[in-house]
This record gives structure tokens, sequence and C-alpha cells, in this order.
């Protein structure tokens, strides 16, 4: 009577016999595996080709995928690029805020873009960017800690676009100075998908930080 090997011995003879398969080299070709892409009986070469190839497309679609990211981030980068440059020419304090909304809007194809800002020197009082910011609103500016990227919530700041009913989704950037926030930046979309909460958010801190630093000098 025969007695039946434990599966668990013989892998674990297996794998402290590395060389195993090299002093019984002729067993390589009838061991019989069963292949999972085709059902039939294959040798164990081509079983481990089979397993190699698998992990070489693996390894494929993630190089694809990295290589996909790297495009995309070139892509905001050259646009921020462009961005920061229109921000730069920009002579005159006054136009700074038109300058900065309406170049989001070129360079990153955003459908609306504004902005309200506080605590400005008198000679700003009267222009656009100042009007219509309440209380709560300010209190709103400085609990932001990072950017609101989301769903439109009837949000006031939302409201101070040109055509705020048909923001479906947006993102609220605090800008701030010395730690105080003393303006918002609104970008909004009638795509709701455009701007998710699932979304990455460096691009996003770095527009903040820049507009904040390009703003600061009309501030009180």
């Amino acid at each position: 009577m025969t007695a039946t090997l434990d599966p668990t011995a013989v892998a674990d003879y297996l794998a402290g016999h590395p060389t195993f398969f090299q002093e019984h080299a002729k067993l390589l070709g009838e061991v019989k595996l069963s292949s999972p892409l085709t059902g039939k009986a294959v040798s164990l070469q081509e079983r481990q080709m089979e397993v190699m190839r698998d992990k070489y497309k693996a390894l494929e679609l993630r190089m694809a995928d990295l290589v996909r990211l790297a495009e995309a981030n070139a892509a905001i980068a050259n646009k921020f690029h462009g961005w920061t440059q229109t921000l730069l020419k920009t002579r005159h304090d006054s136009d700074m805020a038109r300058a900065l909304v309406d170049g989001l809007a070129t360079h990153f194809g955003v459908p609306q873009a504004t902005l309200r800002l506080w605590n400005l020197a008198q000679a700003h009082a009267g222009n656009w960017y100042v009007n219509g910011v309440s209380e709560d609103a300010r209190l709103f500016a400085n609990s932001l800690l990072a950017p609101y990227c989301g769903s439109n919530h009837d949000f006031e700041a939302v409201r101070w676009l040109a055509d705020a009913g048909a923001v479906q989704s947006t993102v609220i950037l605090p800008l701030r100075s010395n730690g105080s926030a003393f303006g918002l930046l609104i970008l909004g979309s009638p795509d709701p998908e455009r701007f998710s909460a699932s979304m990455g958010t460096d691009f996003l801190v770095h527009i903040g930080e820049t507009a904040s630093a390009a703003l600061a000098a009309l501030r009180a």
C-alpha cells in the first residue's frame, strides 16, 4: 500500500530544496497543470510563462497609469505657468483681481470664476471685488483650513458668480495673509463632476497661495 504524501510537506520540501528541478529536469516536462486561460493541461514551464506574462501585463498597465498621471500633472503645471505669467504682466494693483480671475478662466478652462476681498486699502473701496461680502462670508473664509472642492450647497460665495444658478460643483479657496483670511476665490462649473471631493487639492492650494501673494498689495 502506498502512503499518501501530505501536499504541504511536499511544498515545504521543494521550497527547502530549490535545486530539486535542476537535478530532476525531466520532471519539468512531465508535471502538468491546468491553465486558467485555456482550461487545458500545460507543462510547468508553460504555466510559469503564463504567470510571467500576467505579471508583465499588470506592470504595463501600471506604467501606462503612471504615464497618464505624469502627462496630466505636466498639463496642469503648464496651465499654472501660463496663469502666473499673466499675473506678472499685470502692472497696476487695481487690475490684478480681474487679471487673476480672467486668467483662471482662460488657462484652466474654468466656466466661471470670481473673488471677493476685504480689509483693503481705501483706494480700492469702490471696486467690484469688495461688494456684497457679509460677516458670515468672512467667518466662513477664516474657517476654511483647506480648499473646498465639491457640490454647490447654495454657498453665499457661489452667489457672487455671474450665473450662480447654473453652478453644480465649485471650488472655494481662502485667500490669506499672515494667517488671516482677507478674501475668497471661487470657481464654478455646471458639470457636477468637474470639481469633486475626491480631487487632489495640491494645485488648488498653490493657486490659493499664488493668488494671495498677488493680491496682498491691495491690503490696508
